[in-house]
């Protein structure tokens, strides 16, 4: 199996995809649309809905029942992107080299772009909702869940009240548990759910996704110091800008980057205790903590 060269096309099959469940450029609202639209174009590597898609052919999937919900999934990410770049937040004004949503259109229209980023990925998943049933409804209430006032809103919160302050790990751990790895375990359990897994299988792929996703945030919070910015698409030392603190800061980056390896290979074994396999998924997993950029 060449992972990458299967990994560019998947992306480029849920770029297609993707498109078609966008809304339209028209109407007195066709400015809004496009916003959205680009917010989502700009580029992104679709790690979320792909994992979302791959979860659901371990589990037995075969049909294109999961696309809603990864189209959704990556709305609902792309939407928490355009917020995080606002002045009020980061106030960045570039994203994977592109102008950041609010630096091409106004700080009010990336503001509502990212409302409607949100308010759309519901309406995609109630459609496919009422069409599919309760695997469906199962994988809809793991999404909203994880992007909500428990989930990545929560951690963004915290995030905002402590910026400036002295952070303990356990704090850190409980921001990136939420901001990071709440949309990459809803990921792995709301395409599971839709193939019809159990609740204990959905358990064991939330401690994966955890624990993904806190190595995905440490190697962000790594890369953002010791990064490509010509590969990363945007300045470094972006943290220490915004006052935030990191595993880099609190226990350097030799320490913080064992940490990775850790939680990686934690996660592979419990992936690998589940009656099912998707090699590519776990090649895939992997890819997020090894990554350049």
């Amino acid at each position: 199996m060449d992972f990458e060269l299967l990994k560019q096309q998947k992306t480029e099959d849920i770029n297609v995809f993707l498109k078609s469940f966008l809304p339209e450029e028209t109407g007195k609202e066709a400015i809004l649309c496009e916003a959205m639209n680009y917010s989502v174009a700009v580029g992104g590597k679709r790690l979320r809905p792909m994992i979302l898609l791959e979860a659901y052919a371990m589990f037995g999937g075969k049909d294109t029942a999961a696309q809603p919900f990864a189209a959704a999934l990556e709305m609902i990410h792309t939407y928490s992107l355009v917020h995080d770049d606002l002045p009020a937040m980061d106030n960045d004004m570039y994203r994977r080299g592109q102008l950041t949503t609010h630096a091409k259109y106004g700080e009010a229209m990336g503001i509502l772009a990212g409302d409607g980023l949100l308010n759309y990925a519901f309406e995609v998943m109630s459609d496919a909702v009422c069409g599919q049933g309760k695997n469906a409804a199962r994988a809809m209430r793991i999404l909203a869940k994880a992007a909500g006032v428990r989930g990545m809103i929560a951690g963004q919160t915290v995030d905002l009240e402590w910026t400036g302050k002295p952070q303990t790990k356990e704090l850190l751990d409980y921001i990136n548990e939420r901001k990071t790895s709440a949309l990459l375990c809803s990921a792995l359990m709301a395409g599971a759910a839709l193939a019809g897994a159990t609740e204990e299988e959905l358990s064991v792929l939330k401690q994966v996704g955890n624990l993904v996703g806190l190595a995905f945030q440490i190697k962000d919070d790594i890369l953002d110091v010791a990064g490509d910015e010509t590969k990363l698409g945007k300045p470094l030392h972006s943290d220490e800008k915004n006052e935030k603190s990191t595993y880099v800061t609190l226990i350097g980056i030799d320490e913080a980057q064992e940490t990775v390896k850790e939680f990686s290979r934690k996660a592979v074994e419990l992936l690998e205790t589940l009656p099912y396999e998707n090699r590519f998924l776990k090649e895939l997993l992997l890819s997020l903590v090894t990554r350049e950029y």
